[in-house]
């Protein structure tokens, strides 16, 4: 194989990848968005001491279920190699997440917002990792990466504040709502990028 071969497949397996990860973030901005709408139509008062409703329930397990998904399918794109650990790591924690919200489901609101405040701190910390080793190869990672750092922070300040009275649910969906903003930032410069390349 001739280096301008080699070079060939790594630029058709990088493209592949930018296009896979374009189409995979646009879907995690709907998941976000839909989910924030209800959160907030449903239960966007709920605060730390009450009692998670059957929908609130629903919506606190299902959300960290639904990264597992997004970073399988995350993983199957980018194939085998580097990301493989940190991606197990990732889904290790969706899952330790989604035990966790289901026995904060029959407990409080509180005790889910301790939870999810953790899982995010966490999932930013590791979200900021692969962005920083994806960009040699895709690039175009700085979205992931300021999102990254937002969601230790975020996840910080919600764990620490779980126990606060005026602590709720709307908290949640305004980070991931901040999510879902820097997923569509990732969407557009990946496109802009790729645009680019093609030049």
């Amino acid at each position: 194989m001739t280096q301008t071969t080699v070079t060939t497949t790594a630029s058709t397996a990088a493209t592949t990848l930018s296009s896979g990860l374009r189409s995979l973030y646009l879907i995690r901005v709907a998941f976000s968005l839909i989910w924030v709408a209800l959160v907030f139509g449903t239960s966007g008062r709920l605060v730390s001491g009450d009692r998670p409703t059957a929908i609130a329930a629903a919506l606190l397990v299902v959300y960290p279920l639904w990264d597992v998904i997004a970073t399988l399918l995350e993983r199957r794109l980018a194939g085998p190699g580097s990301t493989d650990r940190v991606s197990t790591v990732t889904i290790g924690l969706g899952l330790a997440t989604t035990a966790g919200m289901i026995v904060a489901a029959f407990s409080t609101i509180g005790k889910a917002l301790l939870v999810f405040g953790v899982w995010a701190l966490l999932a930013g910390a590791v979200q900021l990792a692969v962005a920083l080793r994806r960009r040699r190869t895709v690039g175009a990672q700085w979205p992931m990466v300021i999102s990254g750092g937002q969601s230790v922070l975020a996840g910080a300040t919600i764990a620490g504040t779980s126990a606060s009275a005026t602590s709720g649910l709307s908290t949640v969906a305004g980070y991931s709502a901040f999510g879902a903003f820097w997923f569509l930032v990732s969407v557009i410069v990946l496109s802009l990028r790729g645009r680019g390349d093609r030049r």
